[in-house]
């Protein structure tokens, strides 16, 4: 069940394209003003109190669920015909790019690197490998968040070079270009120019703790897609030496559920100076050495550990980018 409450915005602490961070009643709050439309201090709203309420690390805030002050009646996407978030009541229609003739493009990714995270911070290291104007296209995948404005690694990445696009698949929205599918997304990407995809979920991930019970597993549909498609898929390994939890110290368990269901053999990117776990074979080492420069300026996040505990993690993903630049055509 949705648990909301009425109440009233009672300061603006950041507006981005597609995102405002803001209090209610004193308590923070994120708003899409795209779902929203516009909202400033003292309008009456609804807020969804429940992440908030359940002690969620990640995404424990609330989030503006219906202006009551000037949210109402606001008009769709002209021509718009494919809703997001369908059937619930926050659907709304978005121009995709399968609708019309711009979906009947070629079907053959000609050898495109697609590299695959399973967590959304991986994609800052990754992008760090591929390096800045490679024309990159980031696609968030459902297994995290939906909202792609909510993450500032996008903004920044945008913003200093190192994405050309974002792609919102699914359910997800915000993204400078929507697609149905993975598949589609990935085409449509080649079709607009673009040398190299990095997949991931948006921020957070849904996980149970079981083997196949959790958002990582959007790293074997890439690489299915990518595959399937005359694209190079590589995977962007998570590895932690900070994590309290077995399960996910040394190689997680993310990653091998992700090669228990990968369809054809993907390139796995190692940092060079890691020890290869056993059980992993037809690894590529990969010289990681000057990662912590390349990454300098960008925010480095994992699980609320810094790029000096978690140095494996961050490296591994650096790997991953770096591999697929050498793919480049």
């Amino acid at each position: 069940m949705l648990t909301l409450r009425r109440g009233t915005v009672t300061a603006i602490e950041e507006r981005h394209e597609g995102l405002v961070r803001l209090t209610v009643d004193g308590r923070p709050c994120v708003a899409y003003p795209d779902l929203t439309g516009a909202v400033a201090v003292g309008d009456d709203v609804l807020v969804n109190v429940q992440a908030a309420e359940l002690g969620l690390g990640t995404g424990g805030f609330d989030v503006l669920h219906a202006n009551l002050t000037r949210g109402l009646g606001l008009p769709g996407e002209a021509g718009a015909h494919v809703m997001k978030l369908p059937y619930t009541s926050l659907q709304h229609a978005i121009l995709h790019a399968e609708e019309g003739e711009s979906g009947e493009g070629g079907r053959d990714l000609a050898g495109m690197p697609v590299v695959c995270c399973s967590l959304h911070s991986q994609l800052v290291p990754a992008c760090a490998g591929l390096g800045r104007d490679a024309g990159v296209a980031y696609v968030q995948l459902p297994g995290g968040a939906l909202p792609v404005p909510l993450s500032d690694a996008v903004r920044t990445l945008r913003e200093e070079g190192f994405l050309a696009t974002t792609v919102a698949v699914g359910p997800c929205f915000g993204g400078e270009l929507a697609c149905v599918s993975i598949a589609s997304a990935l085409l449509a990407c080649a079709q607009a120019g673009v040398r190299a995809a990095v997949c991931a979920i948006g921020p957070g991930v849904v996980g149970t703790g079981s083997r196949y019970g959790h958002g990582g597993l959007a790293a074997a549909d890439a690489a299915n897609a990518a595959s399937a498609l005359g694209g190079t898929a590589v995977l962007a390994p998570r590895v932690s030496e900070g994590d309290a939890r077995e399960r996910h110290r040394g190689l997680s368990h993310h990653t091998l559920a992700v090669l228990d269901l990968v369809h054809e053999p993907v390139r796995v990117a190692w940092p060079g100076d890691v020890d290869v776990p056993d059980g992993l074979a037809d690894v590529e080492r990969i010289d990681v050495a000057g990662w912590r420069e390349a990454c300098a300026a960008l925010p480095l996040s994992h699980m609320g550990r810094s790029a000096d505990e978690e140095p494996a993690f961050f490296a591994a993903a650096y790997a991953a980018g770096a591999l697929a630049r050498a793919l480049l055509r």
